[in-house]
């Protein structure tokens, strides 16, 4: 692999292969049937070949089948190649049975070598699955194709078709041309030739489809029948017995010659004639392809440094300036808590502008609840230069107003056409969206028209710090957030999977893509939908629930953990290369454990939106690059074939349902966060998210400073908690503010005592059972919304100076960080 920064993408010598697979025999097949012998065929799927899944004939009534049929493929050497074998026991009347399913890497077969793996699929009975591979090199294949070291986008091309419409007298009744390209973005095209519309000899109609050139696959073209009843019109394909259709393989065309000349049979009268073309597609990419900060972040980032920089020499009392490398970045993070996180973080902010340090804060990151302030903040390009008491008092009168009118009728119409709407806009519209209006309709005064792009207006001269909102990419159902989750940052600039390494625009949210380009724009989503998406409470499933209510993940193993075991042999790990992926045996549990896992993994509540990596392949050394490993938390990420690049869509869901923090966009060490001001919302347990952040992060070989409590500081809770690792100095500084109510008992401000009258002002719930501020309660008295606000206040003023002094470490730490090796040797020679 080319020797090149992992936050580039580059170009890398790439060439196409022939793979033959030949399924022999097995041997020693017990299947399901109690009275006789399995009857068994095999499936083949190679998703990366976009060939059809394949399956050799049934042999009946034999434990030891023998097939001896072949397939053959067409690959590309640098995607990650995964065949999937099942066995299955084909039955009559009802569904079959699968049996089991091999997962083999096409790395381990050597060019022009046969090779014979004998796959154990279960070694008490002594079952194998005989299969022969061979891999040869297609001549003059070799291209250069785009990458990240994660993702491979090959060559994309354009097949262009033109029909010339037929004489009148050659249909007689209603036809229709069907035009199929397996594995391009349109997939099929119909065009209609009746009486009606073919009445100009000459006219033209043509289709264009979209596909990766060097993958290998054909176009269909078939003529049908078009019957019409009661104003409903379909297509009778039944029709087509294989004597009306043509296939054409595209991988015998070349880009460079003239349109071709293609027959498609008739139903009726004469061959209908079309022509076909390929065209190349430009390189340029709409999907960026890179771990680096976009352009535009990092023009943000110069035009911030220098307010940050005069701010801290201010607040800090330096005598000179910091230049460059020597500003340290301070970044405010936010957790979940419904109204609770929204009307806190607008107060945690107030005071941090109070005190003078809010163009101190180069990032804000927010997840659920606290997205919904900094999303409506951003609506004005100069917020954080005006005073938030306004902000403050516009918020109380959403949170302390009733509620009830969400449910009106007039709402109810409004909902349904904003919907209705959305989906002629090309979402993907679900309840998501409807929680979406719900909290439009709860949090402002009529029609939100803002979307996320518009908040670069608050960031073009670097007044404003920069938001970062947080969701998770899950899979719809079967799989827990537990097993699979994948970080998805939204930024007024970009939307990313940090994983893969893989942004858009944040304009062309919502919009198709396919082989990383723009195919189909469709508006950029209002900002209402995006927080219903980053704060929905409703798309847990089961077992979701179970761990974020018991912090266990071991109970429902037995019921939702696929059976998954490696079945290499010696011959085939010495073979291996060390970034080849294991050979893996499926084993599918019983119908009873099958609808148990359905119930208790699907998420009945949530929303899907379009892929933008979809048509990207997975690198073929993908799980070796630095930047994959640092995110990867699931046992997917060992299984290419379920990863998002081969998924038609995401399943996007609040972030708060894994950790309930916004960390992960601020760890990015490309950021280089230096300070991380911490405010949990939680009531209960106000440390758990930095715990499990912690424990998350040293899994995953991020940095981020060891949280050891005792005990006793889990049970009394403290305003404060300054965690830091002198040892490593590439470590944040983590200021943890939890929800919590101390000192503020007794004191109305720092050092000012309550008087006698004032000491039931102090007693603010946010623990019990019975607090006013819990999660699913979005409307508060005014008293609890002052109290609220006066409490966290107070907390972040009682502990400036904690603050100060980590911003003074920051400091300190830059500037160690950015002397020349014979400064910081004098320097050490001065302190010996």
């Amino acid at each position: 692999m080319n020797t090149i920064s992992p936050s580039t993408f580059y170009k890398e010598e790439a060439s196409n292969y022939e793979l033959t697979v030949r399924i022999i025999k097995a041997q020693n097949i017990h299947g399901t049937d109690i009275v006789s012998k399995p009857d068994c065929y095999v499936c083949l799927w190679l998703p990366t070949s976009l060939s059809d899944r394949k399956r050799t004939k049934t042999i009946w009534n034999n434990a030891n089948p023998d097939w001896d049929e072949t397939f053959h493929f067409r690959i590309h050497s640098q995607v990650k190649n995964i065949l999937e074998l099942s066995m299955h026991d084909e039955d009559v009347g009802t569904a079959d049975d699968h049996l089991f399913t091999v997962c083999y890497d096409l790395g381990n077969v050597p060019l022009n070598e046969n090779v014979v793996e004998n796959f154990t699929l279960n070694k008490e009975f002594q079952e194998e699955l005989q299969v022969e591979f061979n891999l040869t090199i297609i001549p003059e294949s070799q291209k250069k194709v785009t990458t990240n070291g994660v993702l491979v986008c090959p060559e994309m091309v354009a097949l262009e078709i033109e029909v010339q419409k037929q004489r009148k007298e050659l249909f007689k009744k209603k036809t229709e041309l069907a035009l199929t390209v397996r594995g391009s973005f349109e997939q099929s095209h119909r065009i209609l030739l009746h009486p009606e519309a073919c009445h100009v000899l000459n006219s033209r109609e043509t289709a264009v489809f979209h596909f990766p050139r060097d993958l290998g696959t054909e176009m269909t073209a078939a003529l049908c029948r078009v019957y019409s009843s009661f104003d409903v019109t379909f297509t009778n394909d039944t029709e087509n017995d294989g004597s009306n259709h043509t296939t054409v393989p595209l991988s015998l065309i070349s880009p460079t010659e003239n349109y071709i000349d293609v027959q498609v049979p008739a139903i009726e009268g004469n061959p209908m004639g079309m022509q076909i073309k390929l065209n190349e597609c430009p390189e340029k990419l709409d999907v960026r392809l890179g771990f680096d900060l976009c352009e535009k972040e990092k023009i943000f980032l110069q035009k911030r440094r220098k307010l940050v920089s005069n701010t801290l020499k201010k607040v800090l009392q330096l005598e000179e300036d910091l230049l460059g490398e020597e500003i340290p970045v301070v970044a405010i993070m936010a957790t979940g808590g419904g109204a609770r996180a929204m009307a806190c973080l607008y107060s945690h902010l107030y005071a941090i502008q109070n005190m003078g340090l809010l163009d101190c804060v180069t990032y804000i990151a927010s997840a659920s609840g606290s997205t919904w302030t900094t999303s409506k903040l951003y609506e004005d390009p100069n917020w954080s230069h005006n005073k938030l008491s306004e902000a403050i008092n516009n918020v109380k009168k959403h949170v302390t107003k009733n509620k009830i009118g969400i449910f009106s009728m007039d709402r109810l119409k409004y909902y349904r056409k904003e919907l209705q709407q959305a989906t002629i806009d090309g979402q993907k519209t679900s309840f998501t969206d409807l929680w979406g209006l719900m909290l439009e309709s709860m949090l402002n005064i009529g029609r939100n028209e803002s979307r996320l792009s518009d908040q670069q207006a608050a960031l073009d001269n670097g007044q404003n710090p920069l938001p970062l909102y947080l969701a998770m990419n899950v899979k719809h159902n079967t799989i827990s957030t537990l097993d699979f989750k994948e970080w998805c940052e939204f930024t007024p600039y970009e939307v990313g999977l940090l994983k893969y390494g893989a942004s858009i625009r944040t304009e062309d949210y919502g919009s198709e893509f396919y082989m990383g380009r723009l195919m189909k724009k469709h508006p950029e989503p209002r900002i209402c939908f995006l927080q219903g998406l980053w704060g929905n409470v409703f798309s847990l499933n089961l077992v979701d629930t179970w761990y974020l209510t018991t912090q266990l993940d071991t109970f429902w193993d037995t019921w939702v953990k696929d059976r998954i075991k490696d079945i290499d042999k010696e011959d085939i790990r010495v073979r291996r290369e060390s970034a080849h992926t294991k050979t893996r045996l499926f084993t599918p549990s019983g119908i009873f454990s099958r609808v148990w896992k359905g119930v208790l993994t699907n998420r009945p509540i949530d929303g899907e939106q379009h892929n933008f990596l979809k048509g990207l392949y997975l690198h073929k050394d993908y799980h070796q690059q630095s930047q994959f490993t640092t995110w990867k938390d699931s046992n997917l990420d060992s299984f290419p074939n379920r990863l998002t690049p081969l998924a038609d869509n995401l399943c996007l869901v609040d972030a708060g349902y894994f950790i309930n923090a916004s960390f992960p966009p601020l760890l990015r060490p490309q950021r280089k966060v230096d300070v991380i001001i911490s405010f949990d919302y939680t009531l209960d347990t106000p440390l758990q998210a930095v715990e499990q952040t912690c424990n998350y992060c040293t899994t995953q070989g991020i940095g981020f400073p060891k949280v050891s409590l005792s005990d006793e500081e889990r049970k009394t809770h403290r305003e404060c908690y300054v965690f830091n690792d002198d040892d490593n100095n590439n470590c944040p500084i983590v200021l943890h503010f939890p929800l919590v109510n101390d000192t503020f008992k007794k004191f109305k401000e720092p050092g000012v005592l309550r008087s006698a009258e004032e000491m039931s002002d102090g007693n603010v719930d946010v623990t019990g059972a019975f607090s006013p501020y819990f999660l699913t309660n979005f409307t508060y008295s005014e008293r609890d919304f002052d109290r609220l606000m006066k409490l966290t206040q107070y907390n972040l003023a009682n502990n400036r100076e904690l603050i100060l002094d980590a911003l003074h470490t920051a400091v300190q730490r830059r500037k160690a960080r950015n002397l020349s090796p014979e400064i910081k040797q004098t320097e050490a020679q001065k302190k010996i």
